[in-house]
């Protein structure tokens, strides 16, 4: 049986050489009950910055359709090369704990990381 696919288009702002969390996905099926590990797969990677997947456990916020569960998570998070500012963009496939996918097309606008006023910054490291 074929699953339902959606896809969603999605824009974030985001400071140059700092992690960013895109998404978070818990292994809870629809009915709360705890379901296989969420999948995450990367179908189109970033051209200027990379993504991090990690497992870890959170309770879900009041806000969520199953409010203060405990649940294993896995997430996905975007860096941008220190010093890049532009537009990014990142696809990732996201199978939810009752086999469902959503691809998620995420657009990213990537501004400077640091508020120091021009001729003021200060090179470090064994950058050119």
């Amino acid at each position: 049986p074929a699953f339902a696919q959606t896809t969603v288009t999605r824009s974030e702002n985001v400071a140059s050489g700092k992690s960013v969390r895109l998404a978070i996905v818990p292994n809870l099926k629809k009915d709360c009950t705890p379901g296989p590990m969420p999948e995450i797969r990367v179908s189109g990677a970033p051209k200027n910055g990379s993504l991090v997947t990690k497992v870890g456990k959170i309770k879900t916020p009041a806000s969520y359709r199953c409010p203060n569960k405990e649940a294993a998570v896995q997430a996905v998070f975007y860096e941008a090369k220190a010093g890049y500012t532009g537009a990014d963009e990142v696809v990732v496939d996201i199978k939810n704990s009752d086999g469902q996918v959503q691809t998620q097309t995420i657009k990213l606008t990537v501004g400077a990381a640091g508020t120091k006023p021009a001729g003021e910054t200060k090179k470090e490291g064994t950058e050119l």
